[in-house]
C-alpha cells in the first residue's frame, strides 16, 4: 500500500476504542497496539520522524498496511491486544517468548471419576484449570507432587468397579482403586476436592479435613485407614513447611519481579495463597530494548493474565506500569471481584517483590549462560556471522571494545574476548584513556586500537625488514590493568586462550557506528594490521557497519548471530562501565592531600591524627604544620600554598 492511501485510511479512522495492527511490505504483523481513541493514537505514528522515539521511528518506517478492530470499551481492547500479541509475536511488541499456549493442570470435575491432567488449552467446559505454568517441566513437577500427596487415579481406563484386582498404584498408596470398588464415589470425590484445595494453596483446609477423617476412622476402629490418613497429613505438612511463609493476612497474591538485559527480560512470579508461597514461575520476554520498564511490565501482565484462568485479589509489581487502573478494571472483571494492583514501598510485600526480582535476575543469567554453553547455538551463530561479514571461516577469537565516560570524565575502555562464541574472561583487559581530554569517543577508540595493536604492527614491520619475528610475550597490549574479579561474569566458565597475547583476532567488534569503525580502521591501517576483519555494532539500530561498505549489514533480530554479537557488545559495555564507576569512586574518596607532592600515606595519617580534619589543617599555620612528626618546613609551606 502506498503512503497516500495509508494516510487517507488513517485520517478516516474512528475516534473509538479498539486495536490496531501494522503490517510490513511482506504482509507480516510487526506491531499490535490498543487505544482509547484509534484516530488520535494511530495518527501519532505518521507525524514528523523527529518527534518519534528511536524504536517507534523504526516501526513507522516499516508500516505498509493497517488493520483495526473497534471494541465497546478500552478494557475489551486491552484483552484483544494481549490475545493478538500472543498469536502473532510481532517484532516491535514486548512479547512472551517460546510457547504461545502455556500449560495448565486440568481437573475434569464433571467426570464421575476425575483425573488431574496437563493441557495447553483452556476451554469453557466446566473443568477446573490451575496455572499457567512457565514450562512443561514446572507443570510436571506440580503434577508429580499432587500425585504423591493425593491418591487419585492416573489411568484413563473406563471405571466399572468390576476389575478383579487393582493395579500397583493401589499397593503403593497412590490410588484408592475405584476400578475394583475399593472406594465409593463420595470417597473418591473427597480426594479430588482435597487435590483442588491444595492446588489453590489452601493446604491448611486440606490438613483439617484429613485430620477429621483420621479421627473418624480411629473411632470406628479402622486403624489401617487412620494410619494412611496420618501419613498423608505428615506428607502434606512436610511440603507446606518447605514453602516460604508470607507474613501477610490470608489472601491471594501474585508478586512479580523483573530483570532486563539488552533486548531480553525475565519476569518472575511468586504465588502466595493463604500464608504460604505455593509456587513460582519465570517467563522470558523479547523485544524490550529501548522500551521503558513500565511498558515492558504492563505488556507482560496483559499477556500473562489474558491466558490465566483467574486473577488473584492482589497483584504486587516492582515498578509502575502504564494505565494501572485500566488493567485493574480488566482483572476485576475477569475475577468477578475486586483486584488491586499495588507497588509496595516497604514491609513484607516489598520483600516479596524484591525476592521475585532477585529470582528473575538469576533466571536471566542462567538463560544467558545456557545459551552460551549450547554448542549447537554458538556454532550456528558463528556460521551466521561468517556469512554476514564474508569472513574466511567462522571466527574463533572475537575481541570487542567499548568506551565509557561521564561527559569526558575518567574515560576508560574495555576489551573482552570470546573464544568459539564463549567468554574468555582471563583475557579481558581495561584501558585508561591517557591522551584525550573531554568526550571524544572516536579519538579514544583510536588510542585503544593503537595500544592494542602497536606491538603487532611493529612485529610485522620487523618481520618484513629483518626476516624475524618478535617473541610472542612482547606482543602484548598496552593496558592499564590486568583483569580482577570484576572480569569474571557470574556463572560463566573461564576459558583461556592457548595462543597467548600474540594471538591475532579473527574479528574485532567496536561498540558504535560508522565513526567508531572509521577511527579504528585508520589506526589499524597505519599499523599494517588492517587485514584483521573489523565491524561496528550500533546500539540504536543494531546494525553492523564494516569498512568500505556503503550500506550497513542487518542481521535478523531473532537470529543466533544477532544474539551472540549483542551478548559480546553488552559484555564489553558492562566491563567498561564497571571500571569507569570504580575509578570515579576512587576519585570521589581521594583527599586533596593526595594530590600534594611530598605528602604520602604516613604524613597524611600524621596530619589527620594531629588536626582531625582537612578544614583544621587549612586553618593551621605553616609552623604548626611543620611541627607535625615527619613533616619539614618546606613541605608545610608547599601544603599551605596548594590548600
Amino acid at each position: 500500500m502506498s503512503s497516500e492511501p495509508l494516510r487517507a485510511q488513517v485520517a478516516a479512522l474512528p475516534a473509538k476504542p479498539g486495536v490496531y495492527t501494522f503490517r510490513d511490505q511482506a504482509g507480516k504483523v510487526i506491531y499490535v497496539g490498543k487505544a482509547a481513541n484509534l484516530r488520535s493514537r494511530v495518527r501519532s505514528y505518521f507525524g514528523s520522524p523527529r518527534s518519534l522515539e528511536g524504536k517507534t521511528r523504526k516501526l513507522a518506517a516499516r508500516i505498509a498496511a493497517l488493520e483495526i478492530v473497534t471494541t465497546r470499551t478500552e478494557q475489551d481492547a486491552l484483552h484483544l491486544e494481549a490475545t493478538l500479541v500472543k498469536r502473532h509475536q510481532p517484532l516491535f511488541n514486548v512479547r512472551l517468548k517460546d510457547d504461545k499456549h502455556y500449560p495448565y493442570l486440568k481437573v475434569d470435575v464433571k467426570s464421575p471419576w476425575p483425573r488431574v491432567t496437563i493441557t495447553r488449552r483452556v476451554q469453557n467446559d466446566g473443568a477446573r484449570y490451575f496455572g499457567p505454568y512457565a514450562s512443561a517441566k514446572s507443570v510436571r513437577t506440580s503434577l508429580d507432587l499432587v500425585k504423591k500427596l493425593f491418591p487419585w487415579r492416573s489411568c484413563d481406563k473406563e471405571i466399572t468397579g468390576s476389575d478383579p484386582r487393582p493395579c500397583l498404584e493401589y499397593y503403593i498408596r497412590r490410588c484408592i482403586a475405584p476400578c475394583t470398588s475399593y472406594c465409593t464415589p463420595d470417597e473418591y470425590r473427597e480426594v479430588i476436592d482435597q487435590t483442588m484445595l491444595f492446588l489453590d494453596g489452601k493446604s491448611s483446609v486440606v490438613v483439617e479435613q484429613l485430620t477429621e477423617g483420621m479421627q473418624e476412622a480411629a473411632e470406628e476402629l479402622n486403624f489401617e485407614r487412620a494410619a494412611t490418613l496420618r501419613d498423608q497429613i505428615a506428607a502434606v505438612e512436610r511440603v507446606t513447611e518447605q514453602q516460604i511463609t508470607a507474613d501477610a493476612a490470608e489472601s491471594e497474591i501474585d508478586a512479580f519481579g523483573m530483570a532486563v538485559d539488552g533486548d531480553e527480560a525475565v519476569v518472575q512470579v511468586l504465588f502466595i495463597r493463604g500464608q504460604k508461597m505455593t509456587g513460582s514461575d519465570h517467563f522470558s520476554l523479547a523485544g524490550v530494548r529501548e522500551e521503558p520498564l513500565e511498558r515492558v511490565l504492563g505488556s507482560f501482565l496483559r499477556q500473562y493474565y489474558e491466558g490465566a484462568v483467574q486473577a488473584p485479589r492482589l497483584v504486587l509489581i516492582p515498578n509502575e506500569i502504564e494505565q494501572p487502573e485500566l488493567l485493574g478494571g480488566w482483572l476485576t472483571q475477569k475475577r468477578g471481584g475486586a483486584v488491586e494492583i499495588r507497588r509496595p514501598q516497604r514491609g513484607e510485600k516489598r520483600r516479596l517483590t524484591e525476592m521475585a526480582a532477585e529470582n528473575a535476575r538469576e533466571a536471566l543469567e542462567m538463560q544467558r549462560v545456557r545459551w552460551l554453553a549450547d554448542r549447537g547455538r554458538t556454532d550456528a551463530a558463528l556460521d551466521e556471522i561468517e556469512q554476514a561479514l564474508s569472513l574466511p571461516a567462522p571466527p574463533h577469537r572475537i575481541e570487542c571494545y567499548d568506551i565509557s565516560h561521564n561527559q569526558g570524565d575518567s574515560t576508560v575502555a574495555s576489551m573482552v574476548v570470546f573464544l568459539d562464541g564463549r567468554p574468555a574472561t582471563r583475557e579481558y583487559r581495561r584501558f585508561r584513556i591517557k591522551s584525550i581530554d573531554g568526550p571524544d569517543d572516536f579519538a579514544s577508540m583510536a588510542e585503544v586500537m593503537r595500544r592494542r595493536f602497536r606491538r603487532l604492527g611493529e612485529q610485522r614491520q620487523a618481520e618484513r625488514a629483518e626476516g624475524y619475528a618478535l617473541p610472542a610475550e612482547l606482543n602484548q597490549p598496552d593496558t592499564e590493568e590486568q583483569p580482577d574479579s570484576e572480569g569474571q561474569p557470574n556463572g560463566e566458565t573461564e576459558r583461556s586462550s592457548d595462543e597467548g597475547w600474540g594471538a591475532i583476532p579473527d574479528l574485532v567488534i567496536v561498540d558504535g557506528g560508522r565513526g567508531q569503525v572509521s577511527a579504528a580502521h585508520d589506526v589499524m591501517r597505519n599499523l599494517a594490521v588492517d587485514d584483521i576483519p573489523l565491524a561496528g555494532l550500533a546500539k540504536r539500530e543494531e546494525l553492523l557497519f564494516v569498512v568500505d561498505t556503503a550500506e550497513p549489514i542487518r542481521l535478523d533480530r531473532r537470529s543466533q548471530g544477532m544474539y551472540l554479537v549483542q551478548r559480546i557488545r553488552d559484555e564489553a559495555h558492562r566491563f567498561a562501565i564497571s571500571y569507569h564507576r570504580r575509578l570515579r569512586a576512587q576519585r570521589a574518596s581521594r583527599s586533596p592531600l593526595d594530590r600534594i607532592a611530598g605528602i604520602g600515606p604516613t604524613r597524611k595519617k600524621a596530619l589527620l591524627r594531629k588536626f582531625g580534619s582537612l578544614q583544621a589543617i587549612r586553618a593551621a599555620s605553616a609552623e604548626e604544620i611543620a611541627a607535625t612528626p615527619g613533616l619539614t618546613r618546606r613541605v608545610a609551606e608547599q601544603l599551605k600554598a596548594e590548600l
